[in-house]
């Protein structure tokens, strides 16, 4: 017994768990913190916070099929260790660059009429993008292709791992910002900054080992196919002879560069190929995506990303406007991470029960039979919904007035608020408007339509989890392992690029007023994803769509979409 107990507290699977909840940790942490040393720095404003997001959203959406290519051609420790390394140092780089211009910030401002600050903020910008794309590449080597490979052939395995992957990012999400925003409070931003950086410091020295240990307990992660097929992604643009055999294909292109036949020509080819690489390389990759059997469950989980109704900097912003104090926020913030875990534990269930891709429809229906509630909610008492305010009023009268926009003065009281009008007054706490007289005292707003929207929000969290557990092992299963990488690259900026359009969305109707319709808009997307779900299991499993049974450990998964067999 104690043998198996060692055993277990050795063994890759849990070495990967640590692994994960060290890196996990550590940038939930540091994404939390950025964004309120960016507000700090740029005198109380949410301009750079929002550059930001603006840049990570847009580097993902750019580089993700990149980014998953290179993943797909180098070994699977180099990677990991690259990625690890990469993204370690990035976080310590900009920690220490930001603790400078907190200590010497009055001094950078006069050198240089403050342009060297201003490049400061650049750098600090650009490097931390660079640390949020190395993190995207740890994401795809470690959680799309290592975890498969660690399961084996053991599927049953492989979701519980996904599982428990997800319940380590649900408990993180919620305990890291709140580790470090009492650092931040209790002592400063400066001291905030050096805790992060010695975490990331720490954390790279332990996960490093972790890799090497995890690599050397599973040798088939030495083993990465490399052979070009005819049904796989093209990754070398190099001209196959008319009379080549495909498996002749790499031991060709090889033997070409080592004959130096024309030579001069040769090279003027490579030097263009080298060129257009990237941009054939995000072609190329966003094709292989579209050509893909789980390309529509792909798509209904990006979907799920267009929509207000998560616990993200709007929906906060928008609880205040109604009434809800900050308190009340956390415990439901809270609430949610235990139905996410809930989520978990259920896709483990519904898999083994019902099998994977019913699964995904299961878990799809509750998911929108939740969020019905938000629907309802927009038309019950308390509601701000008032279609007869235009949604773009408040961006012209912004235009047209110098008044300078509400600012907030402390850490702990800066959540990345959007809404421009119906804000809370951050300075003391209340949740009056903060374009209202103080002096009056409205009527107190009902809760029964905020009460609503929560409800279906955290009792949606059930769904939206074991949905998104269900696509991520559609993808493990189904995408050849030399296409892994740069599939899942490209899942990653279409989710990028969902989330983009609903921070536009709100951009262009930002008063409380219209929250409503974005209410029913984000529904209308969680449908549709939902829909081409659906479409996806339809072709799958053709007449035994609706039949729920067991199904046999040892078959094969019914997970496979008809793109794979024979007859296709």
């Amino acid at each position: 017994r104690l043998g198996s107990l060692v055993a277990y507290f050795t063994s890759a699977k849990l070495l990967l768990y640590l692994g994960h909840a060290l890196s996990t940790w550590g940038d939930r942490m540091w994404h939390f913190a950025v964004s309120v040393f960016l507000v700090e720095l740029y005198g109380n404003s949410l301009l750079l916070t929002a550059v930001y997001g603006l840049v990570v959203a847009g580097s993902v959406l750019l580089l993700g099929a990149i980014i998953g290519d290179w993943v797909d051609k180098n070994s699977r420790l180099k990677v990991a260790q690259t990625s690890l390394v990469v993204q370690n140092a990035s976080v310590i780089l900009c920690g220490i660059i930001l603790m400078t211009v907190f200590l010497f910030k009055t001094q950078l401002l006069t050198l240089y009429h403050g342009w060297l600050l201003t490049m400061c903020y650049i750098l600090v910008i650009t490097i931390a993008n660079i640390a949020n794309l190395a993190s995207t590449a740890t994401a795809i080597t470690i959680q799309r292709d290592w975890i498969v490979v660690v399961a084996g052939e053991d599927r049953s395995k492989l979701a519980d791992m996904n599982a428990t992957i997800r319940r380590i990012d649900q408990l993180t999400n919620i305990l890291a910002p709140m580790a470090v925003g009492q650092i931040m409070t209790f002592g400063s931003p400066m001291i905030g900054c050096g805790f992060i950086s010695g975490w990331n410091l720490m954390s790279m020295c332990v996960e490093y080992l972790l890799l090497w240990k995890v690599y050397q307990k599973t040798p088939t992660l030495a083993l990465k196919s490399a052979k070009v097929e005819e049904s796989e992604l093209k990754q070398l643009n190099v001209k196959k002879e008319s009379d080549m055999k495909p498996a002749e294909g790499v031991q060709l292109i090889v033997e070409k560069d080592v004959t130096g036949f024309e030579p001069q020509q040769e090279k003027k080819v490579s030097c263009a190929a080298r060129i257009a690489e990237p941009f054939i390389t995000f072609r190329d990759g966003w094709v292989a995506y579209y050509n893909q059997p789980v390309f529509l469950a792909g798509m209904g989980l990006a979907f799920l990303y267009m929509t207000v109704l998560g616990f993200d900097c709007i929906t906060t912003g928008y609880a205040y406007t109604q009434g809800l104090s900050g308190s009340v926020l956390s415990l439901l913030m809270g609430a949610s991470a235990v139905t996410g875990i809930m989520g978990t534990v259920a896709f483990t269930w519904l898999r083994r029960k019902c099998g994977l891709v019913r699964t995904g429809l299961i878990s799809g229906v509750a998911q929108f039979a939740c969020l019905v509630l938000c629907a309802i909610s927009v038309f019950m008492p308390g509601s701000p919904l008032d279609l007869t305010v235009s949604p773009f009023a408040d961006i012209s009268a912004r235009l047209f007035e110098s008044e300078p926009l509400p600012t907030i003065v402390s850490p702990e009281d800066k959540p990345e608020m959007v809404f421009a009008t119906g804000m809370p007054n951050l300075l003391n706490g209340s949740t009056t408007p903060a374009n209202s007289d103080p002096e009056m005292s409205p009527e107190p707003v009902p809760l029964i339509s905020v009460s609503l929207l929560f409800a279906g929000v955290i009792a949606a969290r059930v769904g939206l989890w074991s949905f998104d557990l269900t696509v991520t092992q559609l993808l493990q299963e189904n995408v050849v392992e030399s296409e892994r990488g740069i599939i899942n690259g490209v899942q990653n900026s279409m989710n990028y690029l969902l989330d983009l359009l609903h921070f536009i969305m709100v951009i262009l109707a930002p008063n409380p007023e219209a929250f409503g319709l974005l209410v029913l808009i984000s529904v209308s997307f969680v449908a549709m994803g939902h829909i081409m779900y659906f479409r996806f299991a339809q072709k799958s499993l053709g007449k035994q769509l609706f039949v729920c049974r067991t199904p046999d450990p040892k078959a094969a998964s019914d997970s496979s979409p008809p793109g794979n067999t024979s007859t296709v």
